[in-house]
């Protein structure tokens, strides 16, 4: 893949301790948020995008979504249509991976490390979507467990990827569609009356919950495999210990969960995929699956990586030009490292955390 020269950007740190994180993320960085949510409809007809988030506050009425409020809230603050519909859209692909740390958490960390070694998760997002990666931030949050890493955009109410140092890390990844005729477009509008009949949450805001309630690896897990969806979803969870590893393939009442060191991208593994009743997101995601299954860091990489280089996970096929986002974190340690980019090559410079957010980031508590 070529890249061009040009200016990285840094990835903003907020504190934002407390509910109602998500209104204070987007009033710190409004241009941010306006500039991402029209990217998003471009191309869109005002009609479709209106008639959108209509459908969609529809579908969290119906429900009981817990967060329609605060969507409706942040959709207000934006001042423009697209802020509902936005909320509860995910068309990306990812390549996920949980595994013993590949330094093993030498250094020691919060109950990991010197104990034993540690877990980590490694995590690429992908999605056709630019300005995505120039616009990442990284927001220190604070709820009844603990608290925890957010890394995502303002204007965006549930969690994709994120790290609670002393807890687990966890990421999502969008599932296969389901195959029910010959044809991809017929077999997406059948998902998606499948979801406006259903009442579970959506992975994003599932995932949310789980890190502002849940205190242990344990207790994610249990909840992220019997929470009701309302959509199938790939989870990856990570722990303090490197047993504590797993790759939950859900449906919307029904899980299988892959324990110990595992890749996930967007095609279902175990049993769901056994009946041949799925379609794989993208063509590649078996090879960028087991691309990232092979990865092992160079000498000294394991470490530390260059703050302007990618992370170096990110070889083709599971780096493309839809890579927007690179994570790896260990949260026994707290190590996070995290890159935005876009379809050119590395937007920002690489984001070092370790067990607290930096001294620099700004408090809006």
């Amino acid at each position: 893949m070529s890249e061009i020269a040009r200016p990285l950007v840094e990835i903003p740190c907020h504190r934002l301790p407390g509910p109602g994180w998500p209104r204070r993320l987007l009033a710190a960085e409004r241009a941010r948020a306006a500039a991402l949510l029209a990217a998003g409809v471009r191309g869109w007809p005002s009609a479709a995008v209106r008639s959108g988030d209509a459908l969609s506050r529809r579908w969290l009425a119906r429900a009981g979504n817990p967060y329609l409020a605060e969507i409706e809230a942040l959709a207000a603050d934006l001042g423009r249509p697209g802020g509902v519909f936005l909320n509860i859209t995910h068309e990306w692909g990812c390549t996920s991976r949980v595994a013993p740390s590949a330094d093993g958490g030498a250094d020691g960390g919060a109950d990991g490390g010197a104990k034993g070694g540690a877990a980590e998760l490694l995590r690429v997002l992908d999605w056709p979507f630019d300005g995505l990666g120039r616009s990442l931030v990284a927001a220190h949050l604070e709820g009844p467990a603990g608290p925890w890493t957010n890394l995502t955009w303002p204007g965006f109410a549930g969690v994709v990827q994120a790290s609670a140092p002393g807890r687990f890390a966890a990421a999502f990844n969008q599932a296969p569609l389901r195959r029910l005729s010959g044809l991809k477009p017929l077999d997406w509008a059948a998902a998606r009356r499948r979801w406006w009949v259903g009442r579970g949450l959506p992975p994003a805001h599932l995932l949310r919950q789980v890190f502002e309630t849940c205190q242990d690896y344990a207790a994610a897990r249990r909840l992220l495999a019997e929470a009701p969806l309302a959509l199938p979803a790939i989870f990856l969870l990570a722990g303090l210990h490197p047993q504590e590893t797993c790759v939950i393939e859900r449906l919307e009442e029904r899980a299988y969960l892959i324990e110990g060191a595992a890749c996930a991208a967007n095609h279902f593994t175990g049993p769901f995929a056994a009946a041949g009743r799925w379609r794989p997101r993208t063509a590649d995601s078996a090879a960028r699956a087991a691309a990232l299954a092979r990865w092992q860091p160079a000498p000294g990489e394991a470490s530390e990586p260059a703050p302007q280089a990618a992370v170096g996970f990110l070889a083709p096929p599971v780096r493309n030009p839809t890579t927007r986002l690179a994570l790896r974190t260990e949260p026994a340690t707290g190590k996070l490292w995290v890159q935005g980019l876009e379809r050119d090559g590395p937007a920002t410079y690489v984001l070092a955390l370790r067990a607290q957010a930096p001294e620099t980031a700004q408090s809006l508590g």
